[in-house]
């Protein structure tokens, strides 16, 4: 299938390791032109080397911390100024710490918030702009499964992850007149260094070793493994396609069957 991103542009965040790397690195075979960022310069470098290695395509690095309204100007700007354009927007940051919530401080939750919610709010409102001028493009946020099913021992994860949800469906009704799709995926575990540190945390307070608690992961999951992140990179993928322009407002959970809801 040709998904028709040949030349465009798009700029995914959080993408020097884990599921943003992997749909940047879709995006650049698929004849994407993409700008990749990360507050870690070296990891940020390593990855652009990787992808261009990987695909053929030349992969513009910038350093930025999501959280710094300073430093996603200068993204925009960055990929404006030599990109011309910006068509696809990935809002993509690292997740929040775990923990309950009376061991939480006001602190941690407005963190979690400017993390996870005022970043995805903050790229939009850059991109939005030129997308409307060019009647033409594609958001997407990856956000959890805790969005949908709360997942014991992150409750700040659970919290700002659904406030994405709410204002994704919210944006993609006011966008949706301009040719502008708004989506979410709710990635389930999925084999990344986020899952291995969480793991970590986890087995520091309990009985179970990290082995453990990913054997017990996938016994959880009907598909009996955990994601790669090639998988929901793929769903991304099509979502910022041609061929998905009228899928919009959605929040789609790739989790091997881990949510036992039905909607």
């Amino acid at each position: 299938m040709d998904l028709g991103l040949v030349d465009k542009v798009a700029i995914v965040a959080a993408s020097s390791k884990g599921i943003g790397k992997a749909v940047a690195q879709k995006f650049a075979e698929e004849g994407a032109k993409v700008v990749i960022c990360s507050r870690n310069n070296d990891a940020l470098n390593k990855a652009a080397k990787d992808i261009q290695e990987k695909s053929g395509q030349e992969v513009l690095p910038v350093k930025c911390d999501v959280t710094s309204s300073k430093d996603l100007e200068k993204l925009f700007k960055t990929a404006e100024k030599y990109l011309k354009k910006v068509d696809i927007l990935v809002c993509n940051a690292g997740g929040p710490p775990q923990g309950t919530f009376e061991k939480l401080t006001e602190r941690d939750f407005s963190w979690a918030i400017e993390l996870n919610l005022k970043s995805t709010i903050n790229m939009c409102r850059l991109a939005v702009p030129g997308m409307k001028k060019r009647k033409w493009g594609r958001i997407i946020a990856i956000t959890s499964i805790s969005a949908k099913q709360p997942l014991d021992d992150l409750i700040l994860s659970n919290t700002v992850r659904a406030g994405v949800l709410g204002f994704t469906k919210s944006l993609s009704n006011e966008m949706a007149k301009y040719n502008i799709t708004v989506n979410s995926i709710c990635p389930g575990f999925t084999a990344t260094d986020r899952l291995k540190d969480f793991a970590s945390g986890l087995a520091k307070k309990s009985k179970f070793t990290v082995k453990q608690l990913f054997t017990s992961w996938e016994r959880s999951i009907p598909m009996n493994r955990l994601a790669e992140p090639a998988e929901p990179a793929n769903l991304i993928a099509f979502l910022a396609s041609e061929q998905a322009a009228y899928i919009t407002g959605t929040a789609v959970q790739i989790d091997g069957g881990y949510i036992k809801s039905i909607i």
